[in-house]
């Protein structure tokens, strides 16, 4: 089934000729920069939207992995989107029609004819208000299309040999948020760096969600014994509130995503 949803993306990729790929550099789009780069199609440039709320470790990352393919790659730096400054309900649809827009112009202005994400086929079964945005400005998401899900995605990365196939999935640092709160500078800079540490300290995909001076961590599954037991918890804490967290704490139900959605559209 796996191989059947992979060549019918390959059909739909080669009639894409001359596209430009939003490339954020986790799994589903690493995979298909891969994929088109494989495919040897003509006139395709990955371009990464730099902003204050993504991790620069990502962004990195997706440079890093777009030199290796040898695929051109472009980042656009853009200045934090007043319309979100208050992390809005509609922050996601808010923000993907604001840096989609963005390469809509890019691709204007250089002659591409498609826009393509890495959107997957399970991202159309959750609450994601941003594939709202992707729709109304005709973004195309091959994955999607070829019914590829996360699992086949990794299958299949794993399966060409690439070490990332196992990647925690990333998102922007305002879903660390909670909704309807005014997001600055040092907010986002405090979470990213506690995320960070945590990443050094052996604990990768782990979330730091914020609220006021609490740092509420969520492990993904398999580390959070690792967590309770770890000989270096009490430096943990001690790094964390010397970024400025006052209080620590370790959320039980552990990762999971859309843990900052209201509760009646949470699970």
């Amino acid at each position: 089934m796996t191989e059947t949803k992979s060549t019918k993306l390959n059909l739909i990729l080669r009639d894409l000729k001359s596209s430009v790929i939003a490339f954020s550099g986790g799994v589903d789009s690493s995979f298909l920069v891969h994929r088109v780069k494989s495919l040897d199609i003509p006139k395709v440039i990955a371009v990464t939207i730099k902003t204050s709320y993504m991790p620069a470790r990502e962004i990195d990352e997706a440079s890093e992995f777009a030199a290796s393919q040898g695929i051109d790659h472009k980042i656009i730096n853009i200045e934090f989107p007043e319309i979100i400054r208050h992390n809005p309900l509609e922050r996601c649809y808010l923000c993907k029609k604001t840096l989609f827009t963005k390469i809509i112009e890019f691709a204007g202005e250089n002659g591409y004819k498609h826009i393509l994400d890495g959107t997957n086929a399970d991202d159309t079964e959750e609450f994601r208000p941003g594939l709202r945005a992707l729709k109304e400005l005709s973004v195309r998401s091959p994955l999607a299309e070829a019914g590829l899900t996360k699992k086949d995605i990794r299958e299949l990365t794993y399966k060409s040999g690439f070490s990332f196939h196992n990647k925690p999935a990333m998102a922007c640092l305002l879903t660390r948020v909670p909704y309807d709160t005014e997001i600055s500078e040092g907010m986002l800079r405090m979470i990213e760096k506690a995320e960070d540490y945590l990443f050094e300290k052996g604990f990768p995909g782990a979330r730091v969600r914020m609220h006021d001076n609490i740092a509420r961590i969520e492990c993904i599954p398999g580390y959070m014994e690792k967590m309770i037991n770890n000989p270096d918890r009490e430096l943990i804490i001690k790094n964390l509130k010397e970024i400025g967290f006052r209080y620590i704490s370790l959320d039980l139900e552990g990762y999971r995503t859309g843990s900052m959605n209201p509760e009646t559209r949470e699970r």
